[in-house]
């Protein structure tokens, strides 16, 4: 980092990325700022500056080194798992006097969560940092870290009782017509052997793609579908507005009937008594609503929303991209696995193919789509124009 471009971030102030600490003042607050920076998308402490002016106050050669070594030790000593450090010295001139500063270099962290020698979890919350409490919201960066999948995660009171038998048999005549002809092997053992079940109760996968009414249990793990008229999501006058409930496949299929039902219809040469042809591709529709199924944060407590407006559609899913993945990432077919079962169970059963390729063919089908990784508002947009 360069003298110059040290000082335009401090005259910037702290931020969700940046931190100032005058003197090295306390071992488990500097240990807690780290911890948050990792578990979040990572920042930098600089020292020799005054946190609450900006003023920079610099260092000495003695608080250069002690400052580097105490820093050193808490990474690895004081925070589990340890997070990667980057230490450097700059020298800047400021006010016509040289003075030196100590910038750490916290990188997002691959192992989340990571905690303090008390075992708190620390995240940022803008330029401050707090205290992670909420089981969900800890259960994400189990699911960053790749170490959680919230489909594997069972269902409290549920069982046996709540597979429909029927899409079970279904589901293995596409991969294994010889098991879907035997409905006599239809059994727990089998339910758990295909991670249906775990320890006598369903996981959320199994229900989401076996399940009698997974709503029951999960009520908000649904698709919210309006037709606006006017392109203002605020709108309170629509054309059609629909609750869509049950498995994955049925989501899938009916969020797709409710696409045909209130999208244009253009005759391209057709036959006059034909249907014509969908004004957006089906193939790029098909492949963005199983990603939004397959991909969506099922740790988040919110359905996928489709918005058709006059100008445009929407779906939204809920949770950002994993990973450090980004939306150029993912138009190069770029892809982390959140959800371990659904792509199984969908790649097995449903058009759905689990390579990372359905944006780069949905792109190739329809170029226009804009995809938004909304990082502050957790979610996943994806909006294609209309006409």
């Amino acid at each position: 980092m360069t003298a110059e471009e040290l000082l335009k971030t401090i005259s910037l102030g702290e931020t969700s990325t940046v931190q100032f600490k005058e003197v090295f003042d306390n071992q488990d607050k500097i240990a807690a700022e780290m911890i948050a920076f990792a578990n979040s998308k990572g920042g930098m402490i600089i020292f020799g500056v005054k946190d609450k002016t900006g003023e920079i106050t610099g260092l000495d050669y003695e608080g250069l080194q002690t400052i580097n070594n105490k820093i050193a030790a808490i990474a690895t000593d004081m925070i589990k798992p340890p997070v990667f450090l980057n230490v450097e010295a700059v020298l800047i001139k400021n006010e016509a006097k040289e003075k030196r500063l100590i910038v750490a270099h916290i990188e997002e962290g691959i192992h989340k969560p990571y905690k303090d020698r008390n075992g708190t979890i620390w995240v940022k919350q803008g330029s401050d940092k707090r205290k992670l409490t909420d089981n969900d919201e800890i259960l994400r960066l189990f699911q960053q870290s790749g170490t959680v999948y919230a489909d594997e995660m069972i269902v409290p009171d549920t069982g046996e009782a709540d597979i429909d038998k029927d899409k079970v048999e279904e589901y293995l005549a596409h991969f294994s017509p010889s098991l879907g002809d035997n409905p006599a092997i239809l059994n727990k053992q089998l339910y758990h052997n295909l991670r249906i079940m775990k320890n006598d109760q369903l996981t959320l996968g199994g229900l989401l793609f076996f399940g009698k009414d997974p709503q029951q249990f999960r009520p908000a793990f649904g698709i919210a579908a309006i037709s606006f008229f006017g392109n203002s999501i605020g709108g309170t006058e629509y054309r059609d507005s629909r609750n869509i409930t049950g498995t994955i496949p049925k989501l899938f299929k009916e969020g797709m009937s409710f696409f045909n039902a209130n999208l244009l219809h253009k005759q391209n040469g057709q036959n006059f008594n034909s249907e014509g042809i969908l004004e957006i591709s089906v193939i790029a529709l098909e492949e963005l609503l199983q990603n939004a199924l397959v991909h969506r944060d099922y740790s988040r407590n919110s359905p996928i929303r489709l918005a058709i407006f006059d100008n445009r559609i929407e779906i939204i899913s809920p949770g950002k991209l994993p990973n450090g993945l980004t939306v150029e990432s993912i138009k190069l077919g770029q892809a982390v696995v959140r959800n371990n079962l659904l792509r199984t169970y969908c790649s097995r059963f449903m058009i759905y193919r689990g390579f990372g390729s359905g944006i780069t063919r949905a792109l190739e089908n329809q170029p226009n789509i804009e995809f938004i990784n909304d990082v502050e508002g957790e979610q996943f947009i994806v909006k294609i124009p209309r006409g």
